[in-house]
């Protein structure tokens, strides 16, 4: 088999290379600024341009595509609504089309932004979607055309992601608390981390088997808050930082709407035979340590 990984240079699709690699699954990488890379996995590759993207399937002969390129920055996606869609929206359109047309299994990573975000209940892959900001809109708009058009699909979503590659919560916290006592962090919005590094050894899992539709996916270990990994956080770390809770109206900075519940019912994994990933709780352990120690993870 050989797979196609979109969006390389980020958290989730540098830790898929990774995986596949060690398992010697031969692969093509790609995303924007690779150009300039000396290994011929790798290429650049604009997935708004359709005939770019055909090319690259006509040239490269995929039999998978682990999709993990996207616009994901929520706040600043409300004021370019247009480019967001361009990305995650037509993006993912092309990359369906040329999958159907080669007929390539593709992954589709979406995300908790899907669902409105209200109530205490897990969200089912099966729940109806209701989007409460561009982000999600553009998501889940891929997410149609990905199921319009594949017959091989899988469609994971995932929240609250945190690697090696790339910004994200924990190095954010980590950052603020060697310049402050105290951080104010929101203790109303609930779900669970996911660590790049174990869930991309669940996705090439799955693209190995016909197993396709909908999954959800995040770390094990119960359903937090943002307040909780904080403190976790720092706990781990050794940081003496205060965490103070706040609500996400107190806390008031966000121009997109947040999601309070961002539970994802990940029962179906196990119904499907697939092993679930580790505890956060581990899974943030771990990563403070390859971090620490700067280890080159692929």
């Amino acid at each position: 088999m050989k797979v196609l990984v979109t969006g390389v240079a980020g958290q989730l699709g540098s830790d898929v290379i990774g995986e596949l690699n060690r398992r010697g699954i031969e692969f093509d990488g790609t995303d924007l600024g690779l150009a300039l890379k000396n290994d011929s996995k790798f290429f650049d590759l604009d997935i708004t341009n359709r005939e770019k993207v055909d090319e690259a399937f006509d040239k490269h002969q995929p039999d998978a595509v682990i999709h993990c390129a996207a616009w994901t920055a929520v706040d600043a996606a409300e004021d370019k609504r247009e480019q967001v869609f361009a990305v995650n929206a037509d993006g993912t359109k092309n990359i369906a089309l040329a999958c159907a047309k080669h007929n390539c299994k593709m992954m589709y990573i979406s995300t908790d932004y899907v669902f409105n975000g209200q109530g205490t209940e897990p969200w089912k892959p099966c729940d109806d979607c209701a989007p409460l900001n561009v982000y999600g809109e553009s998501k889940y708009l891929g997410e149609e055309w990905v199921r319009a058009n594949v017959k091989k699909y899988f469609i994971v979503r995932i929240a609250w992601v945190f690697g090696i590659n790339g910004k994200n919560f924990v190095d954010t916290m980590l950052k603020v608390g060697k310049s402050h006592d105290t951080v104010r962090v929101v203790n109303d919005q609930i779900g669970t981390p996911t660590y790049t590094y174990d869930l991309a050894r669940l996705l090439v899992d799955m693209i190995e088997t016909d197993k396709y539709g909908y999954y959800h996916a995040t770390n094990e270990g119960g359903y937090i808050s943002w307040y909780d990994f904080a403190c976790e956080i720092y706990r781990q770390a050794g940081y003496t930082t205060k965490v103070i809770p706040v609500t996400t109206e107190e806390y008031g900075l966000s121009r997109a709407a947040r999601p309070f519940n961002s539970r994802l019912d990940k029962s179906d994994l196990v119904k499907a035979g697939f092993e679930p990933l580790p505890t956060w709780q581990d899974a943030l352990s771990r990563y403070l340590e390859f971090r620490n120690r700067k280890v080159e993870i692929y």
